[in-house]
């Protein structure tokens, strides 16, 4: 039987976008969203609660995200939950759970973006192509 990994997520650009290249040639970039929940406790107090997420683009989609999205942007992102293990110099283990984003949708309307580049380039973003579920061998990550 076959099992599901999908993520989606609406939220807010925390960071700009920041784009590297490994060894063997493939783009990669990482960018930080924020995501909100409002709730009401049982005393009637409104709360809410911010969630950031770690997102990885590659190929095609990692350039698209550099060139176009900026800090404060609206965007969906859809791709699969990923967590990466690493030992740092001292031999502490370190995890780190992304969603490895495979779609980007820009939400934030033309003339609402936080930049200019932003605003008069917003009619030259291509439709991202949909990318493949690539599997991401360690040694290839930049970081």
């Amino acid at each position: 039987m076959n099992s599901l990994n999908k993520a989606q997520v609406i939220g807010n650009i925390t960071r700009d976008p920041e784009l590297k290249t490994t060894t063997g040639g493939q783009s990669v970039c990482t960018v930080g969203v924020a995501t909100n929940r409002y709730w009401t406790d049982s005393s009637g107090q409104k709360k809410d609660e911010a969630e950031f997420h770690n997102i990885v683009v590659w190929g095609k989609l990692a350039e698209i995200c550099d060139q176009y999205l900026k800090k404060g942007m609206k965007v969906f992102f859809e791709g699969r939950l990923q967590t990466r293990n690493w030992e740092d110099e001292s031999g502490v283990k370190h995890y780190r759970t992304e969603i490895v984003a495979q779609d980007m949708i820009i939400l934030t309307p033309k003339g609402d973006g936080p930049s200019e580049s932003y605003d008069s380039n917003l009619d030259k973003v291509p439709t991202p192509p949909k990318a493949k579920a690539e599997v991401i061998d360690p040694e290839d990550l930049p970081f």
